[in-house]
This record gives C-alpha cells, sequence and structure tokens, in this order.
C-alpha cells in the first residue's frame, strides 16, 4: 500500500528531473500561463464594467491597487516560500519536510488573513479619506477595500493551493482552479456591479463581491485537488503546528518575497500621490496601465513559477545542468512575451484605452504613458527570470534589493523630480529609468549566486 501511495510523487519527480527541459518548462509553464492571461482578462473586464459606472469609479480601483497589492504580497511571499521548500524537499525525497512546507505555509497565511480582515474593517475608510476629497471616490473606494478584506481568506486560500499544486508539477489542476475563479468573476461583474437577474446595482462594491466569489470557489477547488489529487502533500493539522526547520526556510525566501510585494504597494501608493498632485484623470491613467501591462506580465509570470519550480527540484537533486537550461529557455521565452507587449503600446494605445470608455483627456494622458513606459518590457523580462533564481535557490534577499533599487530607491525619487516639471507625461519616464538600473543590479547579484550556487555543483 506504501508503494502505492509513493509512486505518484516517484512520477512527479521523474518528470522534474528527466523530462527534457523544453518540454518540461513547456509542460508546465503552459497551464500556468493560460490561467494568468483569464486572470488578466478579469482584470480588464472588471475596469471596463466599473468604468461605466464613472471615471471617480476608476479612479477608486486605481487608489486600492496598493492595498489589492498588499493582499497579493503577503499570499505570494508565503506560497513562494512554501513553493521553495516544498519543490526542493520532493526533490530531495524527504516527504516529512514537505508536509511541513505545507503546514507550516497554512499556519502563516491563517496570521495574515486576520491582519488584512483588521485593516477592512477599521482601516479602508480612513485609508482612502488621506488619498481624495471626492466624495463618491472615497465611498466606493471603501465598500470595494472593506468587502476585498473581510473575506480575503479565500485569495490567501487559493493562492497558497495553487503553488502546492505547482510545485509538486501539478500545474494544469492550479490552471482549472484560477481559470474557473476568474471566469466566475468576469460573469458576475456585470450582474453585481450594474445590477440584472432582480440584484441591485451595486457599482464598485458590487466588483469587490463578485471577486470575492470567484476567489472562494478557486479556492475550493485548490483544496478538493490538493486532499484528492496530490499524494505528494499530506495536509494534516499535526504539520500546521510551526517548526522551526520548516518555518524559517520558508521566511527565509517569503518575506523578502512580500516585502517586495509590499514596496510595490508602497511605489502604487507613492505614485498616486503624485499623480494626484495633478488631477485624478493621470491616477485613473496609472491604475488602467497596470490593467493592460498585466496581459504581457501575467505570462512571464507563469514562467516564472514553473521556473521556480524547476530549479529548486533541480537544486535539491543536485542537477545544475538543468538548472541553467532552465533559466536560458525561461529568458528566450520571456522575451518573445515582452517584445508583443512592446509592439502592442507602441503602435495600437488608442485602441487598448478606448476599452475603458475614455474621456478625451484620458486619451491624451494615456497614450504618451503606455508608449514612454513600455519602452522598458524587453528589458524587464531577463530581471524577471533571473529573480526567479534568486528565490528557487532560497536567496530572496536578492530579490528585495532588487525590487528596492528599482520601485524605490529608483522610481519614486526620479517620479518625484520629474513631477517638478509642470508636465505628467515626463513623470511617465521615471518607469524605464528606473528597469535600466534594477537590470544592472540583477545580473551583478545573478552573476554572484551562480558562482556560489550553482557553478560548485558542475
Amino acid at each position: 500500500m506504501a508503494n502505492q501511495v509513493s509512486a505518484p510523487g516517484e512520477l512527479q519527480e521523474n518528470k522534474m528531473g528527466v523530462m527534457p527541459i523544453g518540454k518540461l518548462l513547456f509542460n508546465m509553464a503552459l497551464p500556468m500561463i493560460i490561467s494568468m492571461m483569464v486572470q488578466a482578462l478579469y482584470n480588464v473586464v472588471d475596469s471596463i464594467y466599473v468604468s461605466q459606472v464613472s471615471e471617480s469609479a476608476v479612479t477608486a480601483l486605481s487608489l486600492a491597487f496598493p492595498v489589492q497589492n498588499m493582499q497579493i504580497g503577503f499570499s505570494v511571499g508565503i506560497a513562494v516560500g512554501v513553493n521553495s521548500l516544498l519543490s526542493k524537499s520532493l526533490g530531495e525525497k524527504n516527504q516529512e519536510a514537505a508536509n511541513y512546507a505545507a503546514g507550516n505555509g497554512i499556519f502563516l497565511m491563517l496570521i495574515s488573513v486576520v491582519l488584512f480582515m483588521l485593516f477592512g474593517i477599521f482601516g479602508a475608510r480612513p485609508y482612502f479619506a488621506m488619498q481624495s476629497t471626492v466624495t463618491e471616490t472615497v465611498e466606493s473606494g471603501t465598500a470595494y477595500v472593506r468587502i476585498c478584506c473581510i473575506f480575503v481568506v479565500g485569495s490567501f486560500t487559493q493562492i497558497l493551493g495553487e503553488r502546492l499544486l505547482q510545485a509538486s508539477g501539478r500545474t494544469v489542476y492550479a490552471m482549472i482552479s484560477q481559470t474557473t475563479g476568474a471566469v466566475i468573476n468576469i460573469i458576475l461583474d456585470p450582474i453585481f456591479i450594474h445590477g440584472k437577474f432582480g440584484i441591485p446595482a451595486m457599482g464598485v462594491a458590487g466588483a469587490a463581491v463578485a471577486t470575492v466569489i470567484g476567489q472562494w470557489i478557486g479556492a475550493a477547488i485548490c483544496i478538493y485537488f490538493n486532499v484528492k489529487r496530490n499524494p505528494d502533500v499530506v495536509l494534516a493539522v499535526k504539520y500546521v503546528r510551526p517548526k522551526k526547520e520548516a518555518m524559517e526556510p520558508i521566511l527565509a525566501v517569503g518575506v523578502p518575497s512580500l516585502i517586495m510585494n509590499s514596496i510595490g504597494s508602497v511605489m502604487n501608493f507613492g505614485m498616486n500621490q503624485i499623480f494626484q498632485g495633478f488631477q485624478e484623470t493621470a491616477t485613473g491613467v496609472f491604475g488602467i496601465y497596470y490593467k493592460l501591462q498585466s496581459f504581457f506580465f501575467m505570462p512571464l509570470f507563469g514562467i516564472n513559477n514553473a521556473t521556480i519550480s524547476i530549479i529548486a527540484f533541480n537544486y535539491g537533486a543536485r542537477r545544475p545542468e538543468r538548472m541553467t537550461k532552465t533559466l536560458k529557455i525561461s529568458c528566450v521565452t520571456a522575451f518573445c512575451f515582452m517584445v508583443c507587449g512592446l509592439a502592442a503600446f507602441q503602435l495600437i494605445p488608442e485602441a487598448l484605452l478606448g476599452l475603458f470608455n475614455p474621456s478625451q483627456e484620458f486619451l491624451d494622458i494615456g497614450v504618451k504613458a503606455l508608449r514612454i513606459i513600455s519602452i522598458h518590457f524587453p528589458v524587464a523580462a531577463f530581471c524577471i527570470v533571473l529573480g526567479a533564481s534568486f528565490q528557487a535557490l532560497g536567496n530572496g534577499i536578492y530579490t528585495t534589493i532588487v525590487s528596492l533599487c528599482r520601485q524605490l530607491f529608483v522610481l519614486l525619487p526620479v517620479a518625484y523630480l520629474l513631477s517638478l516639471t509642470g508636465n505628467v507625461n515626463n513623470v511617465w519616464w521615471s518607469f524605464p529609468i528606473a528597469e535600466v538600473v534594477s537590470a544592472a543590479v540583477t545580473f551583478i547579484l545573478f552573476r554572484r549566486l551562480y558562482q556560489n550556487k550553482i557553478k560548485p555543483l558542475f
């Protein structure tokens, strides 16, 4: 009986340790890319429906983005730490360590859920009142954030559950979870935002309700797949108990990732304040840019997630040639995605922005923004993929250093200085400038990581 249970795990080990890298990366990344694309579609559709309410509603979503990004930061930070330790443990054939990686991830998730629920109850309104004096923006934004925070357990459960499936090579199941949740969200958006089938129109709050329902259904699917279809991970109460040997490596990778995403929230908050110094239209444009760029960055993150699992597994199995080949193929694939993004933003910015019911002022600012910011897309491809090796090999602090350089030490100061020119179009140049600096730092740190951890394995 024991041999029958362990066989699926051995098959998954053979898959990540033996299958040709190109085929393996395609096999693991494609489901995640599909699910990420559906997620990106949800983000855009969500904003399209909200834009039909009012321009203030679009601004409210833009101002809410740092909070949502912080939620993602906490959940992904925990999940990345679990993913790295779980894949490494499976590569080492250490089932007990793999189980504790999953269980301790659940423990950290529950702590984070409580923190966000408290913020939703007590902090949502002060957060918006601090940023805007427009009543509609404050009221709709408060309702949106409050709903998303109070019911955030669905989001955390879904993201952690998907990473458990990805780490053990079951990316198709992760795709089903994320895709189903996003599709349900898309279907429910117009029903709750504009009111259909007897349900009253809820405006921006309706978008939050649709989001939460989609997340909870996705979470339920993840729980089912992990319990019934993932024998590589045993979910039991005893493994939730904090254990130093599991907690330390999870936090070593997860905290830097969490900080990195938190830095993103600080960056978004700071940029919103800079744009609010011009007009709320610029803040709305900034938010819409993030929705549109997700069509190209989300697939990149899908490649990234697969890369982390493959590199971590083969690091545990001591197969360096597979690690380096994974990075090479991932870099080329990511570069192709981002070149497509560059072309779209340069050639058809009017068509992309036209989806969001823009005013002429919104369109004028947005076209220039998309063309300027997208210049850095191809460079970002290499930075993100090489950053996957930092997380996979337990050097999450490198990821934090790169993120600090990109979003705090360079982007915000440069954006503020450019805002002093009085021309909002100059502020967009801070993005390419910050990416060039972060690329230089990324290559320096990767060279050091390669010399210390990968090269000695050959």
